[in-house]
């Protein structure tokens, strides 16, 4: 069974990656991932507020004091001496890429047009393979339209690619009035590759205690069906690759997304659950059923049910809504 294909420009052994998560904190983390047959990892994601906190942080606490006596000075050390921010992770990734023989894919949320350009650049030097631009924003301002968040994401991926030369994708988010249209944007402005959707953690009310709280929660499968739609609607409409994330714990999940069209498909949530281990079993799933439908390659069923491919494109837009709702009315009615 051929398993490989290609995602932003790389040669994958398979199509199953685990995604930007804790499981890419540790070099043997990192080590057993390849043994397990990922095909390459997305580093978990650096953000600039954490970066810049630590920073302030550092350089109030060895200059506290320092105003009442002059002479004081002399007793602390440069903070530029000190590894804060992005340094550890510099090393992570280079320690990484001469440890393993597969591609290690930086991940970055930043916040300013320098945060999101600096750190592309020091992980391209720290030899990251490629890059994914985790763009978790919220859009609160009611005086921002549409328009302006919109011009945002696609001025931090031109910015990005005029800094760098390793392919780029961009997490996307899922809440665009038009995503076709948005993600052809991206697509234009240089982005190598786009990934769908950012899952986004809401918060929740604790009643008890009074205040709002966040707590993870792991993806299930059924959350598969934004970004399984969307991909369908777009494999074959813009010119980078596409990636699909969110709900997979299963070779048969993974399965679903390749024939909507995904280069790769990625895993976080299922191996926290069950282990790095579990990679491999997702692998033999996807293997065995495409041996029960007579696939010999992902390339061969990679979009194979997207929209332009099936017979019924309008299983993906709305003329499906009513044909769904009739259905479920007349099971509803027989009960």
């Amino acid at each position: 069974m051929d398993l490989r294909t290609t995602y932003l420009g790389l040669n994958l052994r398979n199509p199953i990656v685990p995604s930007s998560s804790p499981l890419s904190q540790r070099l043997d983390d990192i080590r057993q991932l390849e043994d397990a047959g990922a095909p390459a990892v997305v580093m978990f994601s650096i953000f600039e507020e954490q970066i810049r906190h630590d920073a302030e942080a550092l350089e109030h606490l060895l200059t506290a004091g320092t105003d009442s006596f002059a002479e004081a000075l002399s007793y602390f050390p440069d903070v530029g001496s000190y590894k804060v921010g992005t340094e550890k992770y510099l090393e992570l990734i280079s320690s990484a890429k001469a440890a393993v023989d597969i591609p290690i894919i930086g991940s970055i949320n930043g916040i300013s047009p320098e945060g999101w350009t600096d750190y592309a650049m020091e992980i391209e030097r720290a030899g990251a393979s490629a890059l994914e631009l985790n763009a978790y924003y919220i859009a609160t301002d009611p005086d921002r339209s549409g328009a302006e968040i919109e011009q945002m994401y696609v001025d931090v991926v031109r910015a990005v690619k005029n800094a760098v030369r390793i392919p780029v994708a961009m997490k996307l988010s899922p809440f665009f009035s038009s995503t076709a249209h948005m993600a052809r944007r991206l697509a234009e402005a240089g982005a190598d590759g786009l990934v769908m959707f950012n899952r986004f953690y809401q918060p929740d009310f604790d009643l008890d205690e009074m205040e709002v709280r966040s707590d993870l929660n792991l993806s299930t499968p059924q959350e598969m069906r934004l970004p399984l739609r969307w991909i369908a609607i777009l494999h074959g409409r813009v010119s980078c690759s596409l990636a699909a994330t969110t709900g997979v714990h299963s070779g048969r999940d993974a399965a679903k997304y390749l024939l909507a069209g995904a280069d790769a498909v990625m895993t976080c949530s299922a191996l926290l659950k069950n282990g790095i281990g579990h990679l491999r079993v997702m692998l033999r799933e996807l293997e065995e059923w495409m041996a029960s439908k007579e696939y010999t390659s992902v390339v061969e069923m990679k979009g194979a049910m997207s929209q332009k491919n099936v017979a019924n494109p309008a299983a993906f837009e709305r003329a499906n809504y009513i044909k769904i709702l009739e259905e479920y009315k007349g099971r509803y009615t027989t009960v």
